[in-house]
């Protein structure tokens, strides 16, 4: 079986999770920190390199102020609760987006987690926070702009390669697989760019529901994929 370097995964469901069960939506979140915990680890047993989550999009700042609360908090609760275990497991915890919106109190925990991990060698978990693809290829794209114009580069010097260095991930080895849960076929705005050539994996299994199981059963999918990049073999 090949183990993906980079697993991206977009985590759907929580809230028809809880539905089901006559909960309320907080509930199914909840639950769904736990399926991440669950993948954390599962990643970091099988020798992922790197796993990119999308917790939060830049278009969830729409949803009710009371879950956007919610999910602030959660995922303060969640760096805090997990910092012991990350730095057991040896997991660097690193953020994308744009963490200018959120709450102060998340982001100081968030800041505290990334350092308090950076040592690490294992399992990079990125966590997608307040993140959108488009806004991120917008971004890129002022920063070459601003640079152009003063100088710093020409039009000529514009390529692929110099792009992909003022993205969030320059450094990264973009996704070979990404994951989406809970039974819609789309990306809705995660990782644009770098999942130009990514091998994409859909299931009807809730967040919540998703373990290690469901996740082999991808990465046993991807890994009975060919993958061309463009190309065809040789007859």
């Amino acid at each position: 079986m090949k183990i993906p370097k980079h697993i991206g995964i977009i985590m759907d469901g929580n809230g028809r999770w809880a539905k089901k069960r006559g909960m309320m939506r907080a509930m199914g979140h909840r639950a769904g920190t736990e399926a991440t915990h669950r993948i954390v680890e599962a990643c970091g047993e099988i020798g992922v390199k790197y796993l990119t989550i999308y917790v939060f999009s830049a278009e969830n700042w729409g949803r009710p102020k009371i879950e956007v609360d919610l999910l602030m908090n959660l995922l303060v609760e969640m760096v805090h609760k997990e910092i012991d275990l990350l730095n057991k497991n040896n997991v660097k915890l690193s953020t994308i987006g744009d963490l200018s919106r959120l709450p102060k109190k998340t982001y100081e925990e968030l800041m505290w987690g990334v350092e308090e991990t950076s040592q690490n060698t294992g399992l990079n978990l990125i966590l997608a926070l307040s993140y959108g693809g488009r806004s991120e290829i917008v971004s890129a794209a002022k920063k070459i702009s601003t640079q152009i114009s003063s100088g710093e580069l020409s039009i000529d010097d514009v390529d692929e390669k110099l792009f992909a260095t003022k993205l969030y991930m320059s450094n990264i080895p973009d996704p070979e697989l990404i994951i989406r849960t809970g039974g819609d076929t789309r990306i809705s705005n995660f990782l644009l760019w770098q999942s130009a050539y990514a091998e994409l994996y859909f299931t009807n299994i809730l967040w919540p529901d998703f373990n290690k199981d469901e996740l082999m059963k991808a990465i046993d999918d991807f890994s009975n994929r060919e993958r061309r990049f463009g190309k065809v073999k040789e007859l």
